[in-house]
């Protein structure tokens, strides 16, 4: 008799306000995820190209994200990350309505945060690209289980 087999955890990479700037600890740092979902204020579609060598990249447009590659964008999306539905959107003011999503993932204000609020889990990734003022420089990561339980880890990247 076969012993069973565990179910395999999704991980997903967080990131967002790379603002042009893509940095090999930030690539470093998402090795490995099966997704990446960027929170928008890309930069340039150079940005995205090279995430997906890493893994499948779903982004959405920032308000900095301007030109006719960002037009191709969506404002928000929804994506279904195994058991669970997470939303996406760039400032979290514009996503008018949370209903189904057990993860929200935004980006905008640069500063990381995990937090369940309402029954979702609200996760912004902070800032991987140019350091804005004294905030951290940070991606993030989703672990969600074939039972949609998920868990978000912040991910500070060394910056020495």
């Amino acid at each position: 008799m076969n012993a069973p087999t565990a179910a395999r955890t999704l991980r997903v990479g967080l990131i967002s306000d790379t603002h042009g700037l893509l940095r090999p600890q930030a690539q470093t740092a998402l090795a490995g995820s099966d997704c990446i979902l960027h929170a928008g204020d890309i930069g340039g579609p150079e940005i995205l190209d090279r995430l997906a060598d890493i893994a499948p990249v779903t982004a959405v447009r920032g308000n900095n994200d301007i030109g006719p590659w960002a037009r191709r964008l969506p404002d928000t999306v929804t994506v279904r990350l195994g058991a669970l539905t997470a939303l996406m959107v760039h400032d979290l003011a514009d996503l008018p309505d949370l209903t189904g999503a057990g993860v929200v993932v935004c980006g905008h204000s640069h500063r990381p945060r995990v937090e369940r609020r309402n029954g979702f889990l609200l996760v912004n990734p902070g800032s991987a690209g140019p350091r804005r003022f004294r905030l951290p420089v940070s991606v993030g990561r989703l672990h969600i289980q074939a039972d949609g339980r998920c868990e978000a880890e912040l991910v500070p990247l060394d910056m020495a």
